[in-house]
C-alpha cells in the first residue's frame, strides 16, 4: 500500500508556529481554539493580518516547527508495514524546499529522499491513502481520504477525519 502524509500541519506544528509568532509580535494570546473552523489570519484584525503572510517568507520559519505529536513514531511504524512518502507543497515560499528537506532529514530521517514530494501541486498523486488537512488536496485524490483535524478544518465535513496520530496507528497498525 503506498500511503502520503502531508507535512505542514499534520507532520509539522505549522498552525502552533503562527500562533507562537503572532503572540510575540502583538503581546497577545490568540489560542487554537480562538482560531476554530477559521484560518489563523482571520482570527486577528485587518490591519495585523499581514503578519502571517510575512512569516512564511522568513528563513527558518520552516526550518524551526515543532513535529506534531507521535508522527515521528507512528510514522516510522507505518514506514514498516507500508510505502510511505511524504508529500508536501514546497515551492511557494522561497525557503520552503531546503527547509523542509532539511527538517525531514533531523526528525524523520528513515524517509529516504527518494520517497520525499516536495512539489507544487498534489493533484498528481496517485496512491492508495493520502493523509492531509487541507480539503482541496483530498477532493482530487482518488484513493482514501484522511482528513488530519487542524483548527482551520474543523468546520469542514466530507472526509474521514483524523485528529491524531494515535487514530491513525489505530486505523492502519
Amino acid at each position: 500500500m503506498i500511503l502520503f502524509v502531508d507535512m505542514d500541519e499534520v507532520l509539522a506544528d505549522t498552525f502552533g508556529m503562527h500562533l507562537e509568532l503572532y503572540n510575540e509580535e502583538f503581546n497577545e494570546n490568540l489560542t487554537y481554539e480562538d482560531c476554530y473552523g477559521i484560518e489563523v489570519w482571520n482570527a486577528v484584525p485587518e490591519e495585523r493580518k499581514e503578519s502571517f503572510f510575512r512569516q512564511v517568507y522568513t528563513k527558518g520559519f520552516f526550518r524551526n516547527l515543532n513535529p506534531i505529536k507521535d508522527s515521528q513514531d507512528v510514522l516510522k511504524e507505518l514506514d514498516q508495514k507500508y510505502r510511505v512518502y511524504v508529500a508536501s507543497a514546497a515551492m511557494q515560499f522561497p525557503h520552503s524546499l531546503s527547509e523542509k528537506n532539511d527538517w525531514l532529514d533531523e526528525y524523520f530521517p528513515f524517509i529516504h529522499w527518494k520517497r520525499r514530494i516536495l512539489c507544487g501541486d498534489k493533484h498528481i498523486l496517485h496512491g492508495d491513502l493520502l493523509i492531509d488537512d487541507r480539503a482541496y488536496n483530498l477532493e482530487t485524490f482518488q484513493g482514501r481520504s484522511l482528513l488530519f483535524s487542524s483548527p482551520h478544518n474543523m468546520k469542514q465535513n466530507g472526509f474521514e477525519r483524523v485528529n491524531n496520530w494515535q487514530e491513525i496507528a489505530n486505523l492502519l497498525l
